[in-house]
């Protein structure tokens, strides 16, 4: 693998470690499933594209946040209010957002903005690494760097400990006079509002959109989850998020090492699946193989 191949997935599992965080928040904090993400995400793309084009990629980033939180907020009020399981509700919103996201779009499956520039025009050219050009993993290191920092302080007031005792134990805290409705449709829409930042930003680094490309993005986040609390632990807050953005760095290696081994492309979703089901049988596999160990070291 080369140095650019290298930084290239590096760079890619900076922009969807942002995504993992999003999830982490249902998937980890609530402990609710939210399918929404494969809609949400390409909602970010779309808003960031079109903003692109009209030569506004700032406004592209803010519309698709704005975006991605909008449709946590309805896969939220499905649930909470209408009575509708999580899955489901995400399932609803996911089905709306293919026509919405068309839409946006202009009714097109694709949009190409090469030449455009994009939040990481301004630090092209500027960084430098054995020749190669780091300037876009310059800037994708410290958004992540502030989303990590911004999550891990927003989770210690006390919205954030309300949010994180409604996944623990709902009852209790209904009891408590604190809305878990409220909070439930809070997490939802803070996830996609994040899954929304990782398409819109997505987008512009690859200067081009596609409407199918969020299929699969629930599995790709779960992946970075459990990889990352497999590989760094989950003691801890701070080092549970960091956890998370490590685990999107490995997955994307992962994959770039596949690839150069000859994967073909078409297998790229059974590969994905087929880590995720690794990653979660470890921790059940390891006392396993711990005790096999021990009877075969004393034999």
């Amino acid at each position: 693998m080369t140095l650019s191949t290298l930084l290239g997935s590096i760079e890619l599992g900076l922009i969807f470690a942002i995504l993992s965080l999003g999830l982490f928040i249902t998937f980890r904090i609530l402990d609710l499933p939210d399918l929404t993400v494969d809609g949400s995400f390409v909602t970010g793309l779309a808003y960031s594209a079109v903003w692109a084009v009209a030569k506004n990629p700032l406004m592209g980033i803010i519309m698709g946040v704005l975006g991605g939180m909008l449709a946590g907020i309805v896969t939220g009020i499905l649930n909470t209010k209408l009575k509708i399981h999580a899955i489901l509700a995400g399932i609803l919103t996911m089905t709306g957002l293919y026509s919405i996201n068309l839409f946006v779009m202009g009714d097109k499956p694709s949009v190409f903005f090469y030449g455009e520039k994009t939040i990481f025009t301004p630090f092209e050219g500027k960084f430098f690494l054995a020749g190669v050009d780091i300037g876009k993993l310059v800037l994708l290191l410290i958004i992540v760097a502030v989303l990590v920092t911004v999550l891990k302080l927003f989770l210690m007031t006390q919205i954030g400990l309300s949010l994180r005792a409604t996944g623990d134990n709902e009852a209790m805290v209904r009891s408590s006079s604190i809305n878990t409705d409220a909070m439930k449709v809070l997490g939802f829409a803070l996830c996609n509002m994040l899954v929304g930042l990782s398409g819109a930003i997505y987008a512009q680094y690859n200067m081009t959109a596609t409407h199918g490309v969020g299929t699969g993005m629930l599995v790709l986040g779960l992946a970075s989850i459990i990889i990352g609390e497999t590989v760094i632990g989950k003691r801890g807050m701070l080092r549970h998020l960091i956890a998370v953005v490590i685990g999107a760095i490995i997955y994307r290696i992962m994959l770039a090492i596949a690839f150069s081994l000859g994967l073909p492309a078409i297998y790229l979703k059974l590969f994905s699946a087929v880590i995720v089901v690794l990653a979660i049988s470890i921790p059940l596999i390891k006392p396993t193989l711990l005790r096999w160990r021990k009877i075969h070291a004393g034999n």
